[in-house]
């Protein structure tokens, strides 16, 4: 393995990252004063850089962006990233080449991996998705600002991968099976495709079903945290659930999420699939699957709490969060034990991840760790 010099301490880019933390949130607020080395004003260029990124990537929306770099201000604070290290023994680490091959279906969805590499002392060689370049670049370009040594802890691999130590790699299922063939002889992290379910007993709130509405929707529900089945037991009225989901009509008057709609809501009614419909969102009986299509949920029936806990054990491989609360969030998680995913999540909260919450269940700092 290489063997580099990375020029910072831990303290260091736990405040270079602050600050970038920081600067987020002063340009949410419009309260953004500080300028460039060069005296631009970087509220001028964060408010460039999003509208970029949402020309190349139309599903980045400017309320998609903003809720991405609101949560990113958020977790980025000297608290936050001081409580996540001191976990591990992070000073005495041996730098490697650590190559990030980042998904690009959410805004800054890569940028947790992108994090973890140069907080625990390590260089991040990263390759990123087309249709999320803008913002990582941007984030370490304002923390470099701060920090200039930093500069030495990134850089950019645009064509073949070489020289790197270890991979984190995000992709789909038919993609993992090309990264553990091409990286499956170095140290890796290969995550595959999850999804989430959200498991209603009937017993719900009209404020839960509106905070699920956060889960099912936000990101127009492209993530793997995005709620895209629902686990109800038999004879479930779905009144409640839809008045929930209606905070969320004026989707429809996004025109990619609308084709979307349009498009499946033909494909099943030519397929005969019984319907409940919104006129927003369409949801049908599923067996077979966790996932759906864009704009539709699927649905299937449980007989009792402990059964659908042993479902979701078997296949906790497949799933990335389950929202739940009560005794059916307990159930679930005795029934997973020690098992680091899913994740089990109150209503609205699976957007909301923390620095400690990890993609898979699989520890990223710990991984890295292991390279020294």
């Amino acid at each position: 393995m290489n063997t580099l010099s990375i020029n910072t301490t831990l303290n260091d880019r736990i405040s270079a990252f602050a600050k970038a933390g920081s600067q987020l949130s002063s340009y949410l607020k419009g309260t953004l004063e500080s300028l460039t080395d060069s005296g631009a004003s970087w509220q001028d260029i964060i408010k460039q850089r999003l509208e970029l990124a949402e020309r190349k990537n139309s599903w980045f929306t400017e309320d998609t962006l903003h809720f991405s770099i609101q949560e990113w201000a958020n977790a980025l604070t000297v608290e936050n990233l001081t409580n996540w290290t001191q976990a591990y023994e992070l000073e005495k680490i041996s730098s490697k080449n650590v190559a990030l091959i980042t998904a690009g279906n959410l805004p800054l969805v890569g940028f947790h991996d992108v994090l973890c590499v140069i907080i625990s002392g390590h260089h991040a060689m990263i390759k990123n998705s087309s249709n999320d370049d803008v913002l990582t670049p941007l984030l370490l370009e304002i923390a470099t600002s701060y920090c200039p040594e930093l500069a030495t802890s990134y850089s950019y691999a645009n064509g073949k991968l070489e020289n790197y130590d270890a991979v984190i790699a995000t992709g789909s299922n038919n993609t993992a099976r090309y990264f553990e063939h091409y990286f499956g002889k170095k140290p890796n992290i290969i995550r595959k495709n999850r999804n989430s379910v959200a498991v209603l007993t009937g017993n719900e709130t009209l404020e839960q079903m509106e905070a699920l509405s956060k889960d099912v929707f936000l990101y127009f529900g492209l993530g793997c945290r995005s709620v895209s089945h629902l686990k109800v037991p038999k004879g479930y009225n779905f009144d409640l659930f839809f008045n929930g989901m209606f905070v969320r009509k004026e989707l429809i008057k996004n025109e990619k999420y609308l084709n979307n709609y349009d498009y499946n809501k033909a494909v099943y009614l030519m397929s005969e699939f019984d319907l409940l419909d919104n006129e927003f969102l369409l949801i049908k009986e599923e067996n077979d699957s966790y996932s759906s299509p864009i704009a539709s949920l699927g649905y299937s029936y449980y007989d009792n709490l402990e059964d659908l806990a042993t479902e979701f054990q078997e296949n906790a491989d497949k799933l990335q969060c389950v929202v739940a609360s009560g005794p059916a969030a307990s159930t679930v998680s005795n029934s997973l034990g020690e098992l680091t995913a899913p994740q089990i999540v109150e209503f609205g909260s699976t957007q909301t991840p923390g620095l400690q919450d990890y993609a898979d269940g699989v520890d990223t700092i710990h991984f890295l760790l292991t390279l020294s």
